[in-house]
């Protein structure tokens, strides 16, 4: 053996180090070998690094990760390889050391050291993937949002919800620092106490003029004194869009898609109801749940026979398609389902915006990080089969001063009186039956798990701030010409003050003789004699926010024309 690897290195010798009289092509090919030999090598390299970056390579190769690999297929992001978001955009060498990360992922995933579910723990910031394709500062638009839904009755009658997203962002230097995006174009620090970040006990806001707020979760028990600075976290695009591309979905949400897209023939008796059922049990093996669903077919020959009888075709496919959605949705074998990762855009299934603006979290004012509905979106509404129009409500009005309380929706309940129905439609108030502004059931017909409305501490501290009405007049009986102590003033108490009151929308205040006759930042409003030529009968004749009665505008016509007189 000796004599061969000494023959061997004495050939290979020769042939790289030819004697000086050898013919030039010796001499040449010892260089071409070693350039083929670095082809080769820089290929097979370039081949590995690219084949270890794919999804074909992440998704399959490894055997931890079929489930991320399944719902990322079914993405928008199904044409973004997987280094792209988790080890970002960058110079080579900086890929090179983020890779690094990948040796103990190897070292755990060879000798089986995981522990279900996994949980990815060492993502770039989104500045260095995310941002590389899109750019926050440029989302300005609002976009409208279609959600159908289908209830748990034989009739599989759909309701559709219609919402404006108010996507907003941007820069405030050009005008659109507002909307969800403002997180992203503000610097907005918090602390986590769970690994999953779902809950947020302490929220930090940088001012613009530099300094900070904090806000505190009441229920919490937090000490911000003890707070560790290393371990807050940027708020940043994946804070919140956590689950973009490896969503696992719950089991209405699955049944309400394939049902809207007719995947599963929605005319199917109780088919939203069995299926959320049999996705949402528990079973021994993903075998076991498959059977469980085939069982369907039993529920229908049984119960629905007749039924069943002429529309076995749906009924097998409808029960496949249950089938698919499980097999994408529960993942046994890696202690994976719809309740391991939870998505943080929304706030139905996970706390989601509720694990900051849950109204609980309190700055030293006790003003909550605002949980108005419509800061985010527009006031859902609702249609129903039946509802051939949807008439979509966006405010354009001026907000008025009690809405801009941080803590309103906490507080709007036990406020609502007689002046809401100068802005808004109030049947039914509180109630689900969609005949008015205030019976919305997309609102009032959800159960707000995560949202703090009845926390105890919170009541404690809302109670404090519950507005006093102030005593208003009723308007006098009419004896004589009117004046503005006896019957003006209490009508526009009772109709206008609401936004031309104490905030004096516009430069305009009606709660005062002085201030109505003042007029607005654009001049009077009130002509003494001349009610045709006021710019208060102008607006009123006209669709306003808030319209006097027929008989209301006559009254202050009169009081106009005959002088406009105090008392």
């Amino acid at each position: 053996m000796k004599n061969v690897l000494t023959n061997l290195l004495r050939r290979l010798k020769a042939f790289f180090y030819p004697a000086p009289d050898s013919p030039r092509w010796m001499f040449v090919l010892p260089i071409l070998t070693l350039g083929m030999i670095g082809l080769l090598a820089l290929s097979l390299g370039i081949y590995g690094w690219e084949y270890s970056n794919s999804p074909q390579f992440c998704g399959t190769t490894c055997h931890t990760m079929p489930p991320q690999n399944t719902v990322y297929l079914k993405s928008p992001h199904a044409n973004v390889t997987c280094e792209e978001c988790h080890i970002g955009r960058a110079s080579l060498p900086d890929q090179m050391m983020r890779k690094t990360q990948g040796i103990k992922e190897a070292y755990y995933m060879i000798f089986h050291l995981y522990e279900y579910p996994i949980r990815a723990s060492a993502l770039q910031p989104a500045r260095d993937t995310c941002e590389k394709c899109h750019q926050p500062e440029t989302f300005s638009d609002d976009s409208l949002r279609t959600i159908t839904k289908f209830d748990n009755q034989s009739d599989q009658s759909p309701e559709t919800i219609y919402l404006l997203l108010k996507t907003g962002g941007g820069a405030k230097r050009e005008g659109l620092g507002r909307g969800i995006h403002w997180h992203i174009a503000n610097q907005v620090e918090y602390f986590a106490s769970d690994e999953l970040e779902q809950e947020i006990p302490y929220v930090r806001i940088h001012n613009e003029d530099g300094t900070t707020t904090e806000y505190i979760d009441i229920e919490s028990n937090f000490d911000a004194a003890t707070l560790d600075e290393s371990q807050l976290q940027e708020m940043d695009c994946v804070s919140c869009h956590n689950r973009v591309t490896h969503e696992f979905k719950y089991p209405a949400e699955s049944m309400n898609d394939a049902l809207a897209r007719k995947i599963i023939d929605p005319t199917i008796p109780d088919i939203h109801a069995k299926g959320v059922e049999v996705l949402s049990n528990v079973y021994d093996s993903q075998q076991a749940g498959l059977i469980a669903i085939a069982g369907l077919e039993n529920y229908y020959q049984t119960y629905y026979s007749d039924y069943y009888q002429s529309n076995l075709t749906a009924i097998k496919q409808a029960i496949t398609q249950i089938q698919t959605i499980y097999t994408e949705s529960v993942f046994l074998e890696q202690k994976i389902d719809w309740t391991t990762h939870p998505n943080n855009l929304g706030h139905i299934n996970s706390p989601g915006c509720f694990r900051c603006h849950d109204g609980n979290h309190l700055n030293a004012s006790d003003h909550a990080i605002r949980l108005e509905c419509n800061l985010c979106h527009a006031v859902p509404v609702v249609a129903g089969s039946a509802d051939f129009v949807a008439n979509l409500e966006i405010s354009r009005g001026i907000e008025p001063e009690s809405h801009r309380n941080p803590n309103w929706i906490s507080l709007h309940n036990q406020v609502f009186d007689a002046t809401c129905t100068n802005c808004h439609t109030t049947e039914d108030a509180g109630g689900t039956s969609n005949t008015s502004f205030c019976s919305n059931s997309a609102c009032h017909g959800n159960v707000y798990t995560y949202a703090g409305f009845d926390a105890p501490k919170l009541r404690e501290i809302l109670q404090a701030q519950l507005p006093t009405p102030e005593p208003t007049a009723a308007p006098a009986p009419l004896n004589g010409e009117p004046t503005f102590e006896a019957n003006i003033g209490p009508l526009f108490a009772s109709k206008c003050s609401l936004c031309h009151g104490k905030s004096a929308s516009a430069g305009l205040n009606l709660s005062t003789f002085v201030g109505a006759m003042q007029g607005s930042s654009n001049g009077p409003v009130i002509v003494a004699g001349n009610s045709a030529g006021s710019q208060l009968i102008k607006t009123q004749s006209e669709k306003h926010f808030a319209n006097l009665a027929p008989t209301e505008l006559e009254l202050v016509k009169q009081w106009i024309d005959s002088g406009a007189i105090e008392k």
